[in-house]
């Protein structure tokens, strides 16, 4: 047998295996105690309770069930707590504890930030706060090799634990595809539990534990530093959450002499290549192999780096979040050898064909024996290891995991789960993990474009066609199917054939 012909089957056999696998790690501390902690700072940190419920990506008309998560968090002005998305994002029930009590508070979410790992709490008893102090936090980045201390709950005990490190390195990285940020690594031993807890240096908090590098390394932890911090508190503060303004075209360094050389640039000119600008648009100042010599007043060095003091460098892009305003960022430019001053568009986020659910639930709609959803980058990172089967079939799932929607409102919509059993089905492979080309010859910009398609479909049958290689097409009649679908529903307990979103499609005039 041709081994091709067997990925659909692998397909189905990794996604009904990845379900139990989707679930948000938890990250953070361990448990060896330090120098004893200031009343000040013990009484500030808290220990968090979520009960969480995921979604199930392969069964996005429910939702994973209930589980239960702890981690840490720190009381700041205005009677908040702050700690990290990752330890509250889809909790249905919060709580909070605080050292030495033995008493737990309701908590809820009044401000949450996932792609810079941020979330505020509050209370519903606020006299809470009137034997617990904010923790006052630094106004400075810490310097390389200062002493920290990192507080929290982390797993293997129910008391209140610090380790002592140092600070090893401050970087402006990534956070998620979208989103990057100051990060200082510190040494400090940061496990499982100390999500959200404060790190401190001289009784003054310079930074949220928010995760440690995996692999068998040891003693390699992150933490939010307090100027990401500020930037968050002062966002939410106008009452609405924004994000972070980011530069998105793509560079390269100048280090190359051939490279100089072919751009003409004398020795005197340093900075940054344009590789890919973020946009095609003749109007985008950014054009390829303009070379980015000053963001606003710093200049940028041939590794694309800013100097921030006497020991720190950082990727130019860390200032677009310090100097952006009104959604533009000064830039100076050397484009053919003449040098410029432009105004480079920055925005809060990036939009991506394959988005993340940043604490919402997939949209889905069932028809007949199948099951169809949005795709999602969090579909694609739980099936990982069907990455190389994926990328085999021809997947856009793989092909176009990075791009931008090619068109307003583009979505990719898939199949995330096999057949419901039915006579329908019967005959045709799985369509598991397969993304749809066209219903009845119909290209699918999105997912409410398909229900649309299914909704006012007039032939004897309905074709769909899947994207890819070895797809089998799927031929059906339309009335069968909607009258298999309530019985389908009620075989398997589903209580809506969609999400709200694509029911109000499905229910609605059909267009003449």
């Amino acid at each position: 047998m041709n081994p091709s012909k067997r990925l659909p089957g692998v397909l189905a056999t990794l996604l009904a295996a990845a379900a139990v696998f989707f679930s948000p790690a938890v990250n953070a501390g361990d448990a060896e105690t330090g120098a004893p902690p200031s009343h000040q700072v013990e009484n500030s940190v808290v220990k968090v309770f979520a009960t969480v419920r995921y979604p199930d990506l392969t069964r996005p008309w429910s939702k994973q069930a209930p589980h239960d998560i702890s981690g840490s968090g720190v009381v700041i002005e205005g009677k908040r707590i702050l700690t990290n998305a990752h330890v509250v994002l889809y909790a249905s029930q919060i709580q909070i504890q605080a050292h030495q009590a033995g008493d737990k508070l309701s908590a809820t979410v009044e401000w949450i930030a996932p792609g810079i790992d941020l979330a505020v709490l509050k209370l519903d008893d606020e006299t809470f706060f009137d034997a617990h102090a904010p923790l006052p936090r630094a106004t400075a980045m810490p310097d390389v090799k200062d002493p920290v201390m990192v507080y929290g709950y982390p797993t293997g005990g129910t008391s209140l634990s610090i380790t002592k490190g140092i600070v090893s390195r401050i970087e402006f990285a990534p956070y998620s595809y979208a989103v990057s940020g100051l990060r200082i690594q510190i040494d400090a031993a940061i496990n499982p539990g100390n999500s959200g807890g404060p790190a401190v240096a001289g009784e003054r908090m310079i930074g949220l534990a928010f995760s440690r590098l995996s692999g068998g390394t040891e003693n390699i932890g992150y933490i939010i530093p307090c100027e990401e911090i500020e930037l968050f508190l002062k966002d939410v503060a106008a009452g609405h959450y924004d994000g972070k303004p980011g530069i998105y075209d793509e560079f390269q360094t100048l280090e190359n002499p051939a490279l100089r050389a072919s751009l003409k640039l004398p020795n005197s000119v340093h900075g940054l290549v344009v590789r890919q600008p973020y946009s095609e648009d003749s109007a985008y100042p950014l054009k390829a192999w303009d070379v980015i010599t000053r963001i606003g007043d710093t200049p940028v060095d041939d590794q694309g780096m800013v100097s921030q003091g006497a020991n720190l460098r950082l990727r130019f892009a860390y200032l677009a979040q310090k100097i952006a305003d009104r959604g533009h960022v000064p830039l100076t430019i050397v484009r053919a050898g003449k040098e410029l001053a432009i105004e480079l568009p920055v925005s809060n986020d990036r939009p991506r064909l394959l988005p993340y659910l940043n604490g919402a639930y997939p949209s889905y709609f069932i028809y007949g024996p199948v099951v169809f959803s949005n795709a999602t980058d969090d579909f694609v990172s739980m099936l990982a290891r069907a990455e190389a089967a994926l990328s085999n079939l021809g997947s856009p799932l793989v092909a176009r995991r990075g791009d931008q929607p090619a068109f307003s409102g583009e979505q990719l919509v898939m199949v995330p789960s096999p057949f419901f059993p039915h006579r329908l089905g019967t005959g045709y492979d799985s369509p598991g993990g397969r993304v749809v080309k066209t219903v009845n010859g119909i290209a699918i910009k999105n997912l409410r474009h398909l229900v649309e398609v299914l909704r006012d479909g007039r032939g004897e049958f309905i074709t769909i066609v899947f994207a890819g290689r070895e797809a089998e097409s799927l031929v059906f009649p339309p009335k069968d199917m909607i009258s298999a679908t309530d019985d389908i529903l009620n075989d398997n307990g589903i209580r809506s054939q969609g999400s709200p979103d694509t029911m109000e499609v499905w229910n609605a005039r059909p267009a003449k």
